[in-house]
């Protein structure tokens, strides 16, 4: 690997060719895995800089990008920010597969080889298919708040106020939920940079209900840096908190939506340039992907209108947001906090889950507005290939149901002829893995695997933009076959739990309609915290079969040949507090009674595992089956068919020693 250190090449770009990429910087190029040949794309290369954009405030395709008429500016009146970019690509750029496959960082890290490649912690490839097929991999910085200190994440430094134009002091909230006593919290999400603070409003003590109790002021001090509260008699576990402040010194955070929509262009529209090679001959086409914030990010970028450049044309030909549930997320406003999600008990009154939900335009029953995530790249032309997945946790932690019924539950609304919307039954927010254990659940978490899916889906998604084959058509619940239902009806079985029986959810994600103050909507600015709760949309979850199973989804072998009754939600175990709330990301598995015996000693109304399959090799076969109609319909790579039936395997070998 050839690092060029402080003296990085810079590249110059004309102006008439990317007037959005100032410069690129590459600080690290050379050859990866020892020049080991990648099918026949060859060999591959990183590499590894800077981006220097010039975003120009008047542009009209800027005109999205809140707060940037306000920003500084240079001597010719552009706006700058840079990212910190890394490319994996075919050294041989010809030689590749046509298609930059672009991940929105998850927090700055990297995640895709991991979903794609199977990659295990503490590696950065796995089995290679990614490079074997031939992608140009791309990643760019764009979240603000990322500690300076870790620099294995892809850090985006963006554009400031001018001094003669910052704004007034607007209202940030910090919510914090400890899982142990502790006597302090940071005013940043996990590990990001809180905004900076002003003057201090108050804290309080507050629930999923939105009802808040103020702390006496005497009882709580900001420690000295004013980035973190500290309560000496310790915050309790489980409880919800709130700290609001006056926020001061905002960035133009939007400008990391530009940031990626020009990086993109640069890829697929840019010139020759002596310093990337042949990298311009490599993005014919480039794929969007994200995962969870990443795929709340691209809804974003989709609703906002980045998938148009600066010269109008389409930047994704392909966009696929994973597990992002219905919602957007904290992205383009001012004191914007990127890293808040929302879930039933984390983050949970920030503007996520915001109105428009579906792909087509809806009607909002409570304002009669009329709105979707695709109408500006449809008035512009640029409607991209849309995959829209989310698993059974996004159900019940993420209102993912909006994403293909009316803002009122009332009926299944349509989808783009260019979108798929695919449920995968019975999966957790993030991959399970073996050995079974119960951290910080109440019951033993999920298992299943369900990258394999996802791996097919990528290929399903290459072979619609490069040669028009349509993939595979959308699989989710619908209220038309009674596969969705109200919490009230949920037919859970009665699973016995030592004295009593297993409890389910009672508390899962609600999209409220949140009122943050009258410029919010049309400036972006926070005037109300916490915002005020205007009403709320409908909760509909999947609907179950007689052993607890989502209905109206894809079935992994251990759904469709189950062991045990396998959900997308958890409950938080006793000592973290708050043992009634969902416990984010994770889903449950509740093994069958092994025996007619046991089934009929504890009561279980499941059959149980031996009722079901005489011995091992009877539980292959049909895993195998199960496997083979994954691999028919498309969900399922034929390469990976032993993968999830050894997967299946594993799991019998778990519960049935």
């Amino acid at each position: 690997m050839r690092r060029l250190g402080w003296w990085s090449a810079v590249l110059l770009l004309a102006a008439a060719g990317q007037a959005a990429v100032r410069s690129v910087e590459i600080a690290e190029r050379g050859v990866i895995l020892n020049g080991r040949t990648m099918g026949g794309a060859g060999a591959y290369e990183r590499i590894r800089g800077t981006v220097h954009f010039a975003l120009d405030p008047k542009a009209a395709a800027n005109s999205g990008v809140r707060g940037l008429p306000l920003a500084a500016t240079d001597a010719d009146g552009l706006v700058e920010c840079s990212a910190e970019f890394y490319l994996l690509k075919p050294v041989d750029a010809a030689k590749g597969n046509g298609t930059v496959l672009f991940e929105v960082s998850n927090r700055g890290g990297r995640g895709m080889l991991s979903r794609f490649d199977f990659a295990r912690a503490g590696q950065e490839f796995g089995d290679d298919w990614l490079l074997e097929q031939g992608y140009t991999l791309a990643w760019l910085g764009w979240e603000w708040d990322l500690p300076a200190a870790n620099r294995d994440l892809l850090h985006f430094t963006a554009p400031r106020f001018r001094a003669d134009a910052l704004p007034a002091r607007g209202l940030v909230r910090s919510e914090f939920v400890a899982d142990r006593t502790v006597t302090s919290f940071s005013l940043g999400d996990r590990n990001q940079i809180p905004v900076a603070l002003g003057r201090a409003v108050g804290l309080f003590a507050a629930d999923s209900s939105g009802r808040a109790t103020a702390i006496p002021a005497s009882k709580w001090r900001l420690t000295a840096d004013r980035t973190s509260v500290e309560m000496a008699g310790g915050f309790e576990p489980g409880q919800l908190y709130e700290f609001v402040y006056e926020g001061k010194d905002p960035v133009v955070a939007g400008a990391g939506l530009a940031a990626i929509r020009d990086w993109i262009s640069f890829l697929k529209f840019g010139g020759a340039d002596p310093a990337l090679g042949d990298l311009y001959k490599s993005g014919k086409r480039a794929i969007g992907f994200g995962i969870s914030q990443s795929g709340r990010l691209l809804r974003e970028f989709l609703y906002d209108g980045f998938n148009a450049d600066e010269r109008g044309r389409r930047v994704f030909d392909g966009v696929w947001a994973d597990v992002g549930g219905a919602g957007r997320g904290s992205f383009n406003f001012r004191y914007a906090q990127p890293s808040r999600d929302g879930w039933p008990y984390l983050n949970i009154f920030y503007p996520t889950d915001v109105f428009p939900f579906t792909d087509t335009d809806e009607t909002d029953p409570a304002s009669g507005r009329r709105d979707g995530l695709l109408a500006r790249a449809r008035r512009a032309n640029v409607v991209p290939k849309l995959f829209l997945t989310n698993n059974s946790s996004e159900y019940w932690g993420r209102a993912a149901a909006l994403v293909h019924v009316t803002a009122d539950g009332a009926k299944d609304a349509a989808l783009d002829a260019n979108t798929r919307c695919y449920f995968l039954a019975g999966v957790q927010h993030i991959p399970g893995s073996l050995p079974l254990t119960r951290q910080g659940t109440r019951y033993e978490r999920n298992p299943v695997d369900h990258r394999p899916v996802q791996r097919a889906l990528l290929a399903a998604m290459q072979a619609w933009l490069k040669d028009g084959k349509a993939p595979p058509e959308s699989v989710y619940p619908t209220l038309r076959a009674g596969e969705l239902t109200r919490l009230d009806g949920l037919r859970f079985p009665r699973i016995p739990d030592g004295a009593g029986v297993v409890e389910t959810p009672g508390y899962p994600r609600v999209a409220r309609r949140l009122d943050f103050g009258p410029d919010f909507a049309t400036q972006g600015i926070a005037t109300r915290e916490p915002p005020a709760i205007e009403g709320a949309y409908p909760v509909l979850v999947p609907q179950v079969d007689a052993d607890g199973i989502d209905l109206g989804g894809i079935r992994l072998p251990e759904l469709a040949a189950p062991l045990a009754t396998v959900t997308g939600w958890n409950l938080r175990a006793p000592e973290r507090g708050a043992p009634e709330q969902l416990a984010e990301f994770y889903g449950a598995m509740f093994p069958f009674p092994k025996t007619k015996a046991d089934r009929e000693r504890t009561g279980d109304p499941r059959l149980s595992v031996l009722e079901r399959y005489p011995n091992r090799e009877e539980y292959i076969k049909q895993a195998g089956a199960a496997a083979g109609e994954l691999v028919r319909r498309g969900f399922v790579l034929p390469r990976d068919r032993e993968y999830v039936i050894d997967r299946a395997a594993r799991l019998w070998d778990a519960l049935m020693p």
